[in-house]
């Protein structure tokens, strides 16, 4: 018997095993987005069907998974009950060629141009309407067609529940509630398929009275052609843009996610689009929901070992084969148990780190508005409130400079200093005479410009008030911190520049001293030594913009990780984490070694023990770097000098690191096949034995709730973080390479 080529035993291997889980968790979520859409049941189904086998193979995405989704419940109810079905048929159609459109002209990119946080708020408030929606369905009634109905119609309902619905409905949210908390081997089966079944055994057991699903017909049946409007070709062609625009974008942004839960091929963006719009314009013509992008469906992929698009094709097939030949089991499915599943799957669609991301980068705003624009109004209205929203705040950040203006020095001795910081133009004049009307006629001033962007109207009104303040007895001093230079403005037009201080934050104190000295950055020289000029620089220019963050961890710190890595001067843990004062608890050692037994280091185990019990931190980082001494010193066997007893006693923890390599580890056959030399393979190792001990450390092991261990390897040369886990290097940014 010939032997299987290794791509089809890749495929048997790993494809098919994910696709029958993908198709688990598709089958129950196809359903019920359909009842909630207000379309006929068999509707997701075929749309899942077509979403499987045509995305998956002719999509650019190769391990998303498409389907019904949804992100779109809303739009097609709303479709629904204005136009009919078959007329939301037409207008798949009509989306999935203006897709594939999309595609041809290779703009699909461009639909990636939309804040995160209006994406975010939109698919929170699709979940608060689902569940404003399903909410009545599960107390045993209808939903209305608006969320503002939902709302005024819930007290009544609530006077009205029907108990079977409720208990069907109840019982759906109970499991999949509790399902996250059980051992990984029982959540291996998908909880919402569980809770379906479970949900439908329930009242078959009991004779509960609860509304079953209701199906005209087989799934042959239910394929029909779409038809044309009779009139209203206007709510046509509208629908055919949202529907477009939300499926293209979701699609989009569900392949960014996949892309970074996997190192294999990168996604082509413009192909992903034409496989999206072939898909829409078919489940269109034969009577199926809007197809998109499912990051539910996707990530599952990922997670559960597929390696190419066969999964996503596979999957599709089996809910084909379902829904021909085992049609009755679907009509025994009560109605309140897929709304109890769509309930919980709209509030999970409101996530509470998307709401602290908002409030801590400043767009909660934008957040609240989009989600209630999506929630009242409606879906296209609410996100392109919430774009026009968030540009206009990104517009005012971009024009509006920081201002300051105190006194300085002894007591009279009559000193001010105003600082300008950021971009400094005409919008601007207003702020900048109020501060500058601040400062007292006779006053000996320092006007600190740390500019990235100057304009003649600015450096107009600086020059007139510097003349007017002098010819009152008091003296002007300018110090140009910033790239945009006062000389500049009346001889050019304004550029935006990178801010010194910005560029300082990145760099290294030699790096910027030497900048100092060029006479196109700074007039001066300085006399001081390195650590006092950052400390000057801190004072001046990052005090302030500091000082709001600082302020609340005055009394106290509550970070997210304890973050265990190398003492390398060239491992800076802030930058590579982009995290800031109070994120991290940081432990570095030389050659951010674990010992391998609880008690041999009291220095690891302290920090253990203080960072779970005593600062409740959710994960732990071990981090290594490319270029270690330690690990050159283990490689070499010469840990120390003859003299350095210390040091010597210290790298004996690095010891059964350095015999997993010798003993080919996994970690070490990753790294050297990432291209990474022997010292940094025993890096990568250190990293992967170090995960490994920190997953079975008695404190970690012990710690209610779990801890996430993390492992990091940072490669110095092209400033790229890889993830690495006990088995070695489990991710590499796929948008860095090495240099």
């Amino acid at each position: 018997m010939p032997e299987l080529p290794d791509s089809l035993r890749s495929v048997i291997r790993h494809d098919v095993p994910a696709s029958l889980v993908v198709f688990l968790v598709a089958l129950p979520l196809s359903l019920g987005i359909a009842i909630a859409s207000g379309a006929p049941v068999m509707a997701g189904l075929i749309a899942a069907v077509v979403g499987g086998i045509v995305v998956g193979s002719l999509g650019g995405s190769p391990l998303q998974v498409s389907g019904p989704a949804a992100g779109l419940t809303v739009v097609v109810a709303q479709l629904v009950d204005s136009v009919g079905w078959q007329v939301t048929c037409l207008i798949t159609v009509g989306a999935g060629l203006l897709q594939i459109v999309f595609g041809l002209s290779r703009i699909a990119q461009a639909a990636l141009a939309i804040a995160p946080v209006v994406v975010h708020a939109m698919l929170a408030g699709i979940g608060v309407t689902i569940a404003l929606q399903q909410i009545h369905v599960l107390l045993g009634g209808s939903s209305a067609s608006s969320a503002w109905a939902n709302i005024t119609a819930l007290p009544s309902q609530l006077t009205n529940v029907h108990g079977p619905d409720l208990i069907v409905g109840l019982t759906v949210i109970a499991i999949l509630m509790l399902w996250s908390r059980l051992p990984s081997r029982v959540r291996a089966v998908p909880g919402p398929l569980v809770a379906i079944a479970a949900a439908t055994l329930l009242a078959m057991a009991l004779s509960l009275n609860a509304e079953r699903i209701q199906l005209n017909g087989d799934f042959f049946d239910s394929i029909a052609l779409p038809a044309l409007p009779q009139g209203n070709w206007g709510a046509v062609a509208l629908g055919i843009v949202t529907v477009a625009l939300i499926a293209s974008v979701e699609s989009l942004l569900s392949a960014v996610a996949v892309d970074k839960m996997h190192t294999g091929p990168r996604t082509d963006f413009n192909r992903e689009m034409i496989g999206q719009g072939a898909a829409n314009t078919i489940s269109g013509l034969i009577g199926g929901l809007p197809v998109t992008g499912v990051i539910v469906r996707s990530s599952t992929n990922v997670a559960t070992g597929a390696r190419t698009r066969a999964s996503a094709i596979l999957h599709g097939i089996w809910v084909l084969l379902f829904a021909v030949l085992l049609t009755p089991i679907v009509q025994q499915i009560p109605k309140a148990a897929l709304a109890g599943l769509l309930v919980v799957i709209g509030i999970q669609l409101v996530k509470l780190a998307h709401l602290r991301l908002a409030r801590r980068t400043g767009d909660l705003w934008v957040y609240a508005v989009t989600l209630s624009a999506v929630v009242f109004l409606n879906l296209l209205e609410g996100v392109a409130i919430g774009l026009a929203l968030a540009v206009a705040i990104v517009v005012w950040r971009v024009v509006r400079a920081e201002m300051h203006v105190e006194p300085f020095g002894t007591s009279g001795s009559r000193q001010w200093r105003v600082s300008v910081t950021g971009s400094l133009s005409f919008l601007g004049l207003p702020r900048l005479n109020r501060t500058l009307s601040a400062v007292p006629a006779g006053a000996h001033v320092t006007l600190v410009l740390d500019t990235d962007f100057l304009d003649h109207a600015a450096s107009d009104m600086i020059s007139d008030w510097r003349r007017a303040h002098e010819a009152t007895g008091g003296s002007v001093h300018i110090e140009e911190i910033g790239v945009a230079r006062l000389a500049h403005a009346p001889s050019s037009p304004p550029r935006r520049h990178a801010t010194r201080s910005q560029a300082r934050s990145l760099m290294p104190w030699t790096t910027w001293q030497r900048l100092l000295r060029s006479p196109q950055i700074s007039d001066t020289e300085p006399t001081k030594d390195a650590v006092s000029q950052g400390i000057d620089h801190f004072h001046e220019t990052v005090a302030d913009i500091l000082r709001p963050h600082t302020r609340p961890l005055a009394d106290g710190q509550q970070p997210e990780a304890l973050f265990i890595t190398c003492a390398d001067s060239r491992i800076v843990p802030n930058i590579i984490t982009s995290s800031g004062p109070g994120d991290l608890f940081t432990v570095r050692n030389i050659g951010n070694l674990i010992a391998q037994e609880t008690g041999q280091d009291s220095s690891i185990d302290a920090a253990i023990e203080f960072a779970l019990r005593h600062l409740q931190v959710r994960s732990i980082v071990v981090c290594g770097h490319s270029g270690c001494g330690a690990m050159t010193a283990l490689l070499n066997s010469q840990p120390h000098p003859a003299h350095a007893t210390h040091l010597s006693s210290w790298l004996e923890h690095g010891r059964p690191s350095l015999e997993a390599f010798f003993t080919a580890h996994p970690a070490r056959q990753s790294a050297s096949t990432a291209g990474y030399g022997p010292v940094d393979q025993l890096g990568i190792v250190n990293v992967a034995v170090g995960v490994q001990r920190l997953e079975t450390h008695p404190l970690v092991r012990e710690h209610p709730g779990g801890v996430n261990v993390i492992g990091l390897f940072f490669d110095i040369g092209p400033a790229r973080v890889i993830e690495v886990d006990a088995d070695g290097i489990a991710s590499v940014p796929s948008s860095i390479h090495p240099e």
